[in-house]
C-alpha cells in the first residue's frame, strides 16, 4: 500500500523556538538567513519522497525517516512515501508535497539547470549530500539472444516507472545505443515489481532499472532462477552518455551481489538527497547530521548505504549544497 506523507508543523507556544525561523504556507520551516545552530526546537513533520517499494530508495528512505525521528528525540518526525522516484520526487518536492527527496544526480542537475524534463524552468532545489552510486542495470532473458542495447529493437522492454530517474536514463541509454525509445521498442513503463513479474512470466524481453547495490527487486529476480536472466554490458554507451551529462561514470556490478558468473560493466550515476532551497537551515543541518551520525543503522537497512561517504558528501555539482548542510559537514 502506498504511504501518504502528512506535511504539518506544530509550533510550540512555549519559549525557545528557533531564532529567525519562519513558516511557509505549507507549514514547513523556511530559512530566514539567521546563523545556523543545528538545533530544531519546533516540532516538525517532514515527508520523504523515495521510490519503488522494491528499490534501494525505499529501503533507505524508510530507515532514514526512522533515524531522523530517533536522532531528534521526536522533535522532527519524518515519514517516507513510495513514489515513482527522481523526476516525480523533484516535482513534488518543489510543489511542497514532500520536504526531502532522493534523486539521481543527472535528474537533479537537469532540474537546477532547467534542461531535459525541466526544460525552461530551473527548479529551486539544493542538496544535503551526495549519496551512494546507482548502477544502470539492463536485464534480458538469457534465451533472448540479446547481447547489447542496440539489439533491443522490436523487443518488449520496461523502461521504468513514469517520471522516474530510471526512465530518463533508460531513454538516454537507448538513444546512445542508436534506438528511438518512442518507436524502436515496445515500451512498457513499469515499476520494478511489475517489471520483475513480466520478466518471470515471459511478457517482457528486457528491463531497465537504475538503483543501488543490492536492489531488492533484482535480488528476487535472480534468486528465482539466475540462469534465466543476465545483465548486459553497457560500457560501450559511456561516451555517448557523457555527451549528455558529465556525471555518468563507468563501474561494474559485482558478481557476488546477484550471484553472477562475473562482474558486469555498467553505467554509474551518483545519487543525491534534495530539499527546497528555502528550507530552514537548522532543519537542513539536523537532517544532514542524522544522515551521517546514523549511517550504521542505514547500512543495516541496505548495504548500498556503505557508499554514503562523508568525504564525498559535498560533491553535488551542479546542484548547490544547502547552507545548513554545509554547516553540518564542516562540524
Amino acid at each position: 500500500m502506498r504511504k501518504v506523507a502528512i506535511v504539518v508543523a506544530v509550533v510550540s507556544v512555549s519559549a525557545g523556538f528557533v531564532t529567525g525561523c519562519t513558516k511557509s504556507q505549507e507549514g514547513t520551516p523556511t530559512d530566514s538567513g539567521a546563523p545556523v545552530t543545528c538545533t530544531v526546537q519546533e516540532e516538525t513533520e517532514l515527508g520523504i519522497a523515495t521510490g519503488n517499494a522494491t528499490g534501494v530508495y525505499s529501503a533507505l528512505g524508510n530507515a532514514y525517516a526512522d533515524q531522523i525521528t530517533l536522532a531528534t528525540g521526536g522533535k522532527v518526525t519524518a515519514t517516507a512515501a513510495e513514489t515513482m522516484a527522481s523526476v516525480q520526487n523533484i516535482q513534488q518536492l518543489v510543489a511542497g508535497k514532500y520536504q526531502v527527496a532522493f534523486a539521481q544526480t543527472d535528474t537533479a542537475a537537469d532540474a537546477v539547470l532547467g534542461i531535459g524534463t525541466f526544460d525552461g524552468a530551473k527548479q529551486p532545489v539544493q542538496a544535503l549530500a551526495r549519496l551512494y552510486p546507482s548502477y544502470a542495470a539492463v536485464v534480458v532473458r538469457a534465451d533472448s539472444g540479446i547481447t547489447s542495447v542496440s539489439e533491443l529493437r522490436g523487443k518488449r522492454v520496461s523502461t521504468g516507472s513514469p517520471k522516474s530517474g530510471t526512465e530518463m536514463l533508460a531513454r538516454r541509454q537507448l538513444r546512445a545505443g542508436g534506438l528511438n525509445p518512442d518507436s524502436d521498442i515496445a515500451v512498457h513503463r513499469l515499476d520494478l515489481t511489475k517489471a520483475v513479474a513480466g520478466m518471470k512470466d515471459g511478457s517482457l524481453d528486457a528491463l531497465f532499472f537504475t538503483g543501488g547495490l543490492p536492489t531488492p527487486g533484482l535480488v528476487e529476480l535472480f534468486s528465482s532462477g539466475g540462469d534465466r536472466f543476465r545483465f548486459l554490458d553497457t560500457s560501450d554507451l559511456l561516451a555517448g552518455m557523457r555527451i549528455l551529462s558529465p556525471v555518468y561514470e563507468l563501474g561494474a556490478i559485482p558478481a557476488a551481489v546477484y550471484g553472477l558468473p562475473e562482474d558486469v560493466p555498467s553505467i554509474v550515476v551518483p545519487n543525491v538527497l534534495l530539499v527546497r532551497d528555502n528550507l530552514d537551515a537548522d532543519v537542513a543541518c539536523v537532517l544532514t547530521k542524522a544522515l551521517f551520525d546514523r549511517k550504521a543503522q542505514l547500512e543495516q537497512a541496505n548495504s548500498a548505504a556503505k557508499g554514503i561517504v562523508r568525504e564525498h558528501a559535498r560533491e553535488t555539482n551542479p546542484v548547490p549544497l544547502h547552507r545548513g548542510a554545509e554547516h553540518a559537514l564542516a562540524n
